[in-house]
């Protein structure tokens, strides 16, 4: 992945739907409380040794000592980031999962309710940027569910410490130092940059680097605070983000489509792009019903097959992915503006799980367990952790083998 904004997903983001939801519980979180006995700075000696010759190293890239003193007073080492640095999972959502989660129903209650409370925000950074709101919003409720979930451990202490692990020294000490010349900027005060337990920062959680090169002082007021209640800058700034990289106004980032009976498969994929009308000489229609745009180019994806449903990807999507370069994560960006911005949901069916489970008997499923004293937090169709800890607690409770899976068979007991 190319490290252009941000080095690690958060909690929705990176294919796994990365620092932002968790499926079947209803909550998503980006980062951890600071307040976590791991993410606190403990003693560590080898990393003071480390900071001092560090503070050599910044000053010759012009950071004061003054910049210096105030950014590491309080500074330290947090055990709780190196862990979760050498145990990031490779688990991965389906395209289904991750975009039942991007759009849910409290996703796009709490993203309407955000996008009528700062409308005149929204338009404006839309008027400016010539990126509409709905987009700019969308990625806003990916990335910190709207304000509500920026993490706040603390940046500095993050970030030196995983730059004096070592495993990806070179790309962290490089933050560090856009961190320390953001401070010395005067654009936040040490104490409240925090972020995510990698340094991502803020309502669309930028890495340091990203934000040297994009965030924008919106507001006038002489800071690019990102970090802010009033999100304007770091709306201001995403949307910023996207014009420099390419997003093209007033055109869509793509749209479900319909493939005819005998569509040929080989002509699936994001490097197979032709001619809008070209893919409607070959039968392509909008999902909902009529014809495809005139003009203009695209590819065709078909994430679970040609059962499932298939996208028209067009230049919009690839700047999306500027922003972070996972597929599934551009596609919760394109389906959740367009939900917000009144659009369908999703008219092509995913096939069955490996359990033999749609997503409405996931759903079922979840809303009978909790019905029966078994809380899924929610039932989005998602099995995460709380689905799973659900499942397990019915299991023991009635006697049966313990295995925290989903089954048929399962909801039919629960009827």
């Amino acid at each position: 992945m190319e490290f252009s904004r941000r080095f690690v997903s958060l909690g929705l983001v990176a294919g796994a739907v990365s620092a932002c939801v968790g499926g079947g519980s209803g909550r998503a979180q980006v980062g951890r409380q600071a307040a976590e006995p791991a993410f606190r700075a403990v003693t560590n000696p080898a990393y003071d040794a480390w900071v001092e010759g560090f503070r050599a190293r910044a000053a010759g890239q012009g950071i004061s000592q003054s910049t210096l003193q105030a950014a590491f007073r309080g500074a330290g080492y947090l055990p709780g980031v190196v862990e979760r640095d050498r145990n990031q999972t490779e688990f991965t959502r389906t395209t289904e999962d991750y975009l039942a989660i991007a759009a849910s129903e409290e996703r796009l209650s709490m993203g309407r309710a955000a996008m009528a409370r700062h409308a005149g925000t929204l338009s404006a950074v839309a008027g400016r940027y010539g990126v509409e709101k709905e987009v700019v919003a969308a990625v806003w409720g990916l990335e910190s569910k709207y304000g509500t979930r920026m993490g706040d451990v603390p940046v500095i202490s993050a970030l030196s410490t995983l730059a004096y692990d070592g495993r990806r020294g070179a790309f962290f000490e490089q933050q560090l130092v856009a961190a320390l010349k953001i401070l010395q900027n005067g654009d936040i005060a040490p104490d409240r940059m925090t972020g995510s337990w990698a340094g991502a920062m803020g309502h669309t959680q930028f890495i340091p680097t990203s934000y040297l090169a994009f965030a924008v002082d919106f507001t006038g007021d002489g800071r690019r605070d990102i970090w802010s209640t009033d999100p304007a800058d770091a709306l201001a700034s995403t949307a910023a983000y996207l014009k420099r990289s390419g997003w093209r106004t007033g055109q869509p980032w793509g749209m479900e489509v319909r493939l005819p009976a005998g569509f040929n498969a080989g002509l699936l994929g994001r490097g197979k792009g032709r001619g809008l009308a070209d893919w409607a000489g070959l039968g392509v229609t909008r999902a909902g019903g009529g014809a495809l745009p005139s003009g203009g180019s695209g590819s065709i994806i078909a994430p679970a097959g040609l059962s499932g449903p298939a996208f028209l990807l067009m230049p919009n999507f690839n700047v999306i992915l500027r922003y972070n370069n996972a597929e599934n994560y551009a596609l919760g960006v394109g389906y959740l503006a367009d939900r917000l911005g009144g659009g369908a949901a999703l008219r092509g069916s995913f096939p069955p799980d490996r359990y033999g489970m749609t997503i409405s008997d996931r759903q079922e499923l979840q809303r009978r367990l909790t019905a029966a004293g078994f809380d899924t937090e929610g039932a989005d169709g998602v099995i995460g952790s709380r689905t799973i800890e659900a499942i397990r607690g019915y299991q023991a409770a009635r006697g049966l083998p313990v295995t925290g899976e989903p089954s048929l068979a399962m909801l039919q007991l629960l009827r």
